[in-house]
């Protein structure tokens, strides 16, 4: 029988967090009517990236949308003033909400403006942030080589200037691309690289974040309890930094873990922990995974109608967000219901 249960991995999309840049403090002469207008450009903008900033830390769909807003607005501003640099950090920005959005295709338009930006200024550390979401955006896509590509890139950028934190992201993210390709061992060994580099930089949510994919790894490799163990550690770093998402990442895992041993109430009750918190962050493709997930155990549990409720509610935002593989395994599991239930033709049409 087909395992109708998707593991949500949590490592393949850690990107940059939304980058301020820092306000210019420049000496205006007399008379020079552009350079004013200039500066002032350049002022608002910072005050349209700073709300941003501060609408994406809320961490809410609508607040996300509402970020792309501001965003935009300060694109514009960066443009008018001739701020190149700051532009293509912007572009960056908008591709990474999007990204977070589930709209995968937008966020590429976006990083495929920022990048040529970025290395025309010489903004080495700007270019690798870029490499490497462009690497996450593929990784979420199942182009796992092609991910690899854009992950090998940015990682010499990282060490070249100096982002340890940076070069840890990018460590985790090829470390998940090889989990996702079957190849645990090299999983893990990226994972051990950048874990100390996050707990050295003090970066919690990028410590969480791996933590939580080593334990899918050991998950998959029937290391159950030893799984446990990991998100066990993660989940309160997720909640610690506020990192809502992440935290519902970590809640999907533990349930799914519970459903392989087997302990379908637990995993209920973690998934329907989770459930809420991706609804409210607009993380719909961790939502059609849960959902996905829940159908799963009603299924297991000889709930077959509540099964296909959640299974229909996964599909379309399988189909929404561009996750191809997802979407097979959602086809796959009520082609199976309706085989279990007699119905043949029906299972075969799925």
């Amino acid at each position: 029988m087909f395992d109708r249960t998707q593991w949500f991995l949590a490592g393949m999309s850690i990107a940059l967090s939304l980058q301020l840049s820092q306000p210019v403090a420049a000496a205006v002469p007399v008379g020079k009517v552009v350079q004013t207008a200039q500066t002032n450009s350049s002022e608002a903008a910072e005050k349209a990236l700073k709300e941003a900033a501060q609408l994406y830390n809320q961490g809410t769909a609508e607040a996300k949308r509402g970020t792309i807003v501001k965003l935009e607005e300060a694109l514009k501003l960066y443009r008018e003033a001739g701020d190149r640099r700051r532009e293509a950090v912007t572009f960056s920005n908008i591709g990474l909400v999007y990204s977070g959005l589930g709209e995968k295709q937008k966020a590429l338009e976006y990083y495929s403006q920022s990048l040529p930006l970025s290395r025309a200024t010489g903004d080495r550390g700007g270019e690798a942030i870029t490499l490497n979401n462009i690497g996450s955006v593929y990784s979420e896509l199942g182009e796992k080589q092609k991910a690899l590509e854009y992950f090998s890139q940015s990682l010499p950028l990282r060490r070249a200037v100096g982002d340890r934190r940076g070069e840890a992201v990018t460590l985790t993210n090829i470390a998940t691309v090889y989990s996702g390709l079957g190849e645990k061992q090299k999983a893990l060994e990226y994972y051990s690289q950048s874990l100390p580099l996050f707990q050295a930089t003090g970066d919690r949510g990028g410590e969480a974040v791996t933590l939580t994919s080593i334990g899918s790894v050991y998950s998959e490799l029937g290391e159950k309890q030893k799984a446990l163990e990991y998100y066990s550690q993660s989940l309160p770093l997720r909640r610690a930094v506020g990192d809502r998402s992440g935290e519902a990442v970590t809640l999907t895992n533990i349930g799914t873990v519970y459903s392989g041993l087997g302990e379908k109430q637990k995993a209920l009750e973690y998934y329907s922990q989770s459930l809420p918190l991706f609804q409210a962050t607009g993380y719909r493709g961790g939502e059609a995974t849960t959902l996905n997930n829940i159908g799963s155990v009603y299924s297991a549990l000889g709930e077959k109608q509540k099964a296909l409720e959640y299974y229909s509610q996964s599909l379309p935002l399988r189909r929404a967000t561009g996750d191809r593989r997802g979407e097979a395994v959602t086809l796959t599991s009520i082609g199976s219901v309706y085989s279990e239930l007699g119905e043949k033709q029906k299972a075969l049409e799925y």
